[in-house]
């Protein structure tokens, strides 16, 4: 296990209540997946900290987990800063690397340009090192498309004309499977039609 052991000092509830989103912080590895006692990672508050209601804080740690803590509770890990005048020493999980979840389209996508593509990978970041944990092979269309994200109506009285907002022009559809839409809103994907501007010229 690759950690690092860093200078800290604890955060009270009153001090995390001033810390933004942006501000490094470290909290508890331990999961429920992943049981990793006395060892902190790199985090972010989810919120401001001046939002916070009552005495628990959520944070989003550099591996995209949402957890929660008590900064005050003392049966708990708590909240830590980095400081070198800290009265404590933390360890902290490093990163061993990153997972690509990514739609990668492959020009003909035969199995000679996907095996080369991950021949490539391998002579870059080492041999057996890029290891391909899933693959989802899809062919797609050659047409333009225009990916929109729509409203999704409320009540029992739909709207004649949902409120839509245009997310992207694409050639491929699948395009849209790897945007994030936002909340209360779903995707609409329709073949794409150039606007033709029918205002006479002189």
């Amino acid at each position: 296990m690759n950690t690092e052991k860093i200078a800290a000092r604890r955060l009270s509830l009153e001090e995390v209540t001033e810390l933004g989103v942006k501000d490094r912080i470290f909290v508890s590895a331990d999961t429920a997946e992943l049981k990793l006692p006395d060892c902190y990672v790199p985090a972010f508050l989810a919120k401001s900290g001046e939002e916070f209601e009552g005495g628990s804080v959520t944070a989003r740690t550099v591996f995209q987990e949402e957890v929660s803590c008590l900064p005050d509770d003392e049966n708990e890990a708590g909240v830590y800063v980095a400081d070198e005048n800290g009265s404590e020493t933390i360890e902290v999980l490093q990163s061993a690397g990153v997972v690509l979840d990514l739609a990668l389209f492959v020009p003909g996508g035969d199995k000679g340009a996907l095996t080369a593509l991950y021949a490539a990978a391998r002579q870059a970041f080492g041999a057996d090192v890029v290891q391909i944990w899933r693959q989802g092979l899809k062919e797609v269309p050659d047409v333009k498309v225009d990916i929109f994200e729509e409203q999704i109506p409320r009540g029992r009285k739909a709207s004649d004309s949902p409120k839509r907002d245009r997310r992207a022009i694409d050639t491929y559809p699948t395009r849209a499977d790897f945007i994030e839409f936002s909340a209360g809103w779903k995707p609409v994907v329709e073949i794409h039609r150039p606007v033709v501007d029918d205002t006479p010229t002189i």
